[in-house]
């Protein structure tokens, strides 16, 4: 089933427009910026976003401007798990690599106790903050680590939302949902 989903949340990505990911993805950040989660939060781990995905720039850029501190994920793909890394630049900081994912250069990974929001991606999400990712399960085992009390944010358009995502018993849930039609909170 979660195949079936991942396939259908692709497509729908897949057909929208470049103008309509830009107009969505505004939309969706400064609805974020106005939750009092990303107003407290002096340490943002954010994902940069993949062509299909919404678009974190404004995020990035938004929570610096806010002289916040932003870290991103860098894989470990023999551990199987995400370290994140602080970034100041998202041009000169980052590289692609060989997945087409935008990665740390180097860095020392951050604590993650100081991490206060984590903005989560995904193909779909339900609203009991259930997520349908890529498969691979490194948010799961991030999200899941006893190290990590911040609060974890779904970031989104408002048509990965659904009414149920199937769940197995490594999945782990969201806090709060966003996307750029409305703001979600899950009580856990």
């Amino acid at each position: 089933m979660k195949k079936e989903l991942r396939d259908k949340y692709r497509q729908l990505l897949g057909d929208m427009s470049l103008a309509e990911f830009e107009h969505k993805s505004n939309l969706a950040a400064g609805r974020l910026f106005r939750c009092p989660e990303f107003a407290k939060a002096q340490v943002i781990m954010a994902f940069v976003s993949l062509p299909t995905e919404i678009d974190t720039t404004p995020v990035i850029m938004h929570a610096w401007q806010e002289r916040k501190r932003v870290c991103v994920p860098k894989v470990s793909w023999e551990q199987r798990r995400m370290m994140p890394v602080e970034i100041n630049s998202l041009t000169e900081d980052l590289a692609e690599t060989q997945f087409g994912l935008h990665e740390p250069i180097s860095g020392v990974p951050v604590p993650l106790t100081t991490i206060d929001l984590v903005i989560v991606p995904g193909l779909a999400f339900d609203e009991f903050g259930n997520r349908l990712g890529r498969g691979r399960g490194f948010y799961d085992r991030f999200l899941a680590n006893g190290h990590f009390d911040g609060k974890a944010c779904a970031f989104a358009f408002d048509e990965q939302v659904t009414t149920g995502v199937p769940v197995g018993p490594h999945d782990r849930a969201v806090n709060m949902i966003v996307t750029d039609e409305r703001t979600i909170r899950v009580s856990q």
